[in-house]
């Protein structure tokens, strides 16, 4: 049988259906679904999430697949990480190092330091967030550099993952 659930116009506040024909009242009554069906409680098995309304991205819980197994292996990885992976590490690297760094230099010290093979926990999430903190507290300034200036005007930032550049007027 198949389980899609999808939000509802109602009455009632949030409700939901299944393809399965069954009406869940509530969000905790549709995530419990989709969990007891093997989906992603986060999205509702969607593969999607709403940043903001009209604005959808992969789901971050489940990667996208919308799936149960692939939310919960990324939630435990998560938090290992956050167990492993602490502020007093972060800030010794980063004290350590003089002079402007990337985010991707510190996760690889990270990484290397723990004997972590690549993809085993999501270092990068988990530094960055550790990095945000230390900017939140006065700590360090972070920064995004342009990867290239074009003429005087202009700067052109290359998008690792479309692989395409794009620019931006100043």
């Amino acid at each position: 049988m198949k389980h899609a659930i999808s939000p509802q116009a109602g009455i009632l506040g949030d409700a939901y259906a299944c393809d399965c024909g069954v009406f869940l009242a509530g969000r905790m009554t549709a995530e419990l679904h989709a969990a007891e069906n093997g989906l992603c409680s986060a999205c509702l098995g969607s593969a999607d999430e709403e940043l903001v309304p009209g604005v959808m991205r992969g789901c971050t819980a489940c990667v996208a697949t919308g799936r149960r197994k692939e939310q919960i292996t990324w939630q435990l990885a998560s938090a290992e990480a956050e167990h492993l992976i602490t502020m007093t590490m972060v800030r010794g690297i980063v004290t350590g190092i003089d002079g402007p760094f990337r985010l991707s230099e510190i996760a690889d010290t990270v990484r290397a330091g723990l004997g972590l093979p690549a993809g085993r926990l999501p270092v990068g999430p988990r530094v960055r967030d550790l990095l945000l903190e230390l900017q939140a507290v006065g700590e360090i300034t972070m920064l995004s550099a342009p990867d290239e200036l074009v003429g005087t005007d202009m700067v052109l930032y290359r998008d690792p993952q479309w692989q395409r550049a794009r620019t931006l007027g100043l």
